[in-house]
């Protein structure tokens, strides 16, 4: 018997009991829907970790500062004033570092006209915005000289700006920071949340301003660098080493009172973490195909006792063994290639609307589909060869017999 003709019967016997069928394969419907549905929201959660990872800053290295020790005990880690306006102004001259911000922070209160607001003041300089990858929606940002003459200049993030009003026609108008009036230099773009902080939510005025009104301190509580390229952070990370090392006087036995944080390495480890998770909603969405598999043996051999004197009239009439298990093998795949197939509708459909309703990032990836409706057509296989060798090994006489 040809290969189409099979099909063609194998089909032929399902639509004869249509409920049977839908319940055999609901198994097999709803494991693809949800191997395509968690897997996409797997994959969306792992680009948005790489996105966020990614807009804090182009080939972005921080070096932070060391863990105090009290009493022997160590402090938390940047809990050491071991850094300095004066190591950010070192590193400036190492040729691997395309951008170097210092960064003092102090929390104050922002007042625009009947507007206020308490948010966070940065002190940094003119390469922040391309170490941290902002980028400015209106006006000019922080530059050389305005760090240089401790001008009261303010760059306002967008959080903060929708919080006081402000707009394009409040460039240059002044706001008060502190109770000192500073004049509005310009306006970020939009960044978007990043974990429990808000990137919008600051305002960036040069690092010596803050120092000489609001801190009194030239320690930073971070320096962002930027290296070259992403081939150049290793070397980038090890130059800064040595340097810092070297501007600290620290010996050959002494320890870093500084610690250095590479992006690619987070960006790394959150990944890895996020496909892990990807994986294991995979496997768990895969046991509900199992679990499907097992329905498909089971209809398949109480369809064999069922048709055990067909079987018995077809060997007689000259259908060989091989006859009969494929015809039996192709039911079983029918049903759960039908099956996979409505399941991938199914789960595309419910990717869309996780994504639409919970406000996730979902990815339709079409190798999960695919990998999603090849699983179900090997579960048909592994499941559907016991019961089609059962009714290939019938004796046509002990079949014939059979009431």
């Amino acid at each position: 018997m040809k290969t189409m003709d099979m099909i063609g019967l194998a089909l032929g016997r399902l639509r004869t009991s249509r409920l049977r069928t839908a319940l055999t394969m609901l198994g097999v419907i709803i494991g693809v829907a949800s191997v395509v549905a968690l897997v996409a929201v797997g994959q969306g959660s792992t680009q948005d970790i790489t996105n966020r990872l990614q807009a804090l800053g182009t080939n972005l290295l921080t070096v932070n500062p060391g863990s105090a020790v009290t009493a022997g005990t160590f402090g938390g880690a940047g809990s050491a004033a071991t850094l300095t306006l004066a190591d950010a102004e070192a590193l400036e001259s190492l040729p691997v570092l395309a951008g170097v911000a210092p960064e003092i922070s102090s929390s104050q209160l922002v007042v625009a006209g009947d507007a206020n607001t308490t948010t966070t003041i940065l002190g940094t300089t003119a390469d922040y915005p391309y170490v941290r990858n902002y980028e400015l929606w209106q006006g000019s940002g922080l530059t050389d000289a305005s760090v240089a003459n401790e001008l009261r200049l303010a760059v306002v993030g967008a959080s903060t700006a929708d919080d006081l009003g402000l707009g394009a026609a409040d460039i240059g108008t002044e706001i008060k920071i502190g109770g000192l009036p500073f004049r509005v230099a310009g306006i970020l773009q939009e960044k978007g949340g990043s974990g429990f902080q808000d990137p919008d939510d600051q305002v960036l005025i040069p690092v010596t301003t803050l120092q000489k009104h609001f801190s009194g301190s030239d320690a930073v509580r971070t320096i962002a660098v930027s290296a070259t390229s992403a081939d150049t952070i290793a070397a980038a990370s090890t130059a800064i080493t040595e340097l810092l090392r070297a501007e600290h006087g620290l010996g050959l036995v002494e320890d870093d009172d500084f610690q250095i944080l590479d992006q690619a390495q987070l960006l790394e480890t959150a990944s890895a973490v996020s496909d892990t998770l990807t994986l294991m909603l995979a496997g768990i969405a895969s046991i509900s195909l199992i679990v499907g598999g097992i329905g498909i043996m089971n209809i398949m051999l109480v369809s064999v006792r069922e048709r055990t004197r067909e079987i018995g009239i077809r060997k007689a009439i000259g259908a060989r063994s091989r006859d009969i298990l494929s015809q039996f093998l192709i039911e079983s795949v029918t049903l759960s290639l039908v099956g996979g197939m409505i399941g991938v509708l199914l789960g595309v459909a419910a990717t869309y609307v996780i994504g639409s309703f919970a406000d996730w990032d979902v990815v339709l990836d079409l190798t999960t589909i695919a990998l999603a409706v090849g699983f179900s057509v090997a579960i048909g296989v592994i499941f559907g060869v016991w019961p089609a060798r059962q009714a290939a090994r019938l004796d046509p006489i002990a079949a014939l017999r059979y009431e």
